[in-house]
């Protein structure tokens, strides 16, 4: 069963301000430095190349975040930092003096009067995505249909049964992709044979947790709420999007085994228990984060 908001309280700032001391804080912080260095190790050192990946670099070039944004630690909404006036972050954006001496707290009234719009329609896009059944029917075919009745890819892999039995793939399934970032992408062949029509404007309504695009989304919308948000649930939620990547480009048509991604053959039976097995354990996980993303920044909301 995919896991509720209401059964999340991981995160939760217990009463409206819970203060950390200067050694407590400081020793998260740079745990979090620590393991955001860990996780960004490999694409850094890749560009200190000049090295591309087709795998790994959606990761920082779709989701267009440097690895800096991973490292910078908040302590999320409601928590108030002790002995951190005199702290660089103390010129950060969205901090402000908090009701101890020498002490400071997200501003979180600040970014509500500045950025509502966008915080309201994110909370709308993650409450109402984890309030609906995951749908498993997919089959990750919507990398296969951003290639339907195509010569030219945007990979540089080729594709696994040539351009037609890639096709004829496409055909004999039912497209049913929810996910208005990868309907976008589809080729324009590909448009009409989609179950659903999704839209900009739509996707608060559409999105639901089976999507591995939507849950590679809670990594984008965690960095959108910013300093609202405690670091570890930003590095759990990137975690997330890695994981969800690999298996998003094993389903694809392309051959990425030699970028090392074993197929994952949907066009099979097997491959296809093997893909809603993986994306069901990845909607549990992707709707616990929307949980803890909600209980930390709007512990009292309905």
């Amino acid at each position: 069963m995919i896991a509720s908001l209401a059964n999340a309280a991981q995160d939760a700032p217990s009463g409206d301000v819970t203060s950390l001391r200067g050694a407590d804080w400081r020793a998260r912080e740079a745990a979090h430095v620590a393991r955001a260095d860990e996780l960004t190790a490999a694409h850094r050192a890749r560009a200190s190349r000049g090295e591309k990946h087709p795998v790994w670099d959606f990761l920082f070039t779709y989701y267009s975040y440097k690895p800096a944004v991973l490292r910078r630690w908040h302590p999320g909404a409601g928590v108030q930092l002790e002995d951190a006036a005199h702290e660089p972050r103390a010129q950060w954006r969205w901090y402000a003096a908090g009701t101890a001496a020498d002490s400071l707290v997200v501003d979180a009234g600040a970014m509500e009067r500045e950025k509502g719009d966008s915080l309201a329609m994110i909370e709308r896009i993650l409450r109402q995505t984890a309030s609906r059944p995951g749908a498993f029917g997919c089959f990750g075919l919507h990398e296969w249909a951003m290639v339907y009745r195509q010569r030219e890819h945007r990979h540089p892999a080729p594709l696994r049964l040539g351009q037609d039995a890639t096709d004829a793939v496409v055909e004999s399934h039912d497209l049913r992709c929810t996910h208005f970032d990868a309907f976008r992408f589809f080729t324009p062949e590909a448009v009409p044979r989609n179950r659903d029509r999704p839209s900009r404007e739509a996707q608060p309504t559409m999105e639901q947790p089976g999507c591995l695009h939507a849950g590679m989304d809670v990594y984008k919308w965690a960095v959108k709420l910013g300093p609202l948000v405690p670091g570890e649930v930003l590095l759990d939620a990137f975690e997330l999007a890695r994981d969800i990547r690999l298996l998003d480009m094993q389903a694809s048509p392309y051959d990425m085994a030699p970028w090392g991604a074993e197929p994952v053959r949907i066009e099979t039976a097997e491959g296809k228990a093997e893909y809603v097995r993986r994306q069901r354990a990845f909607a549990e996980r992707s709707n616990a984060l929307r949980a803890r993303i909600l209980t930390a920044w709007r512990p009292t909301a309905h």
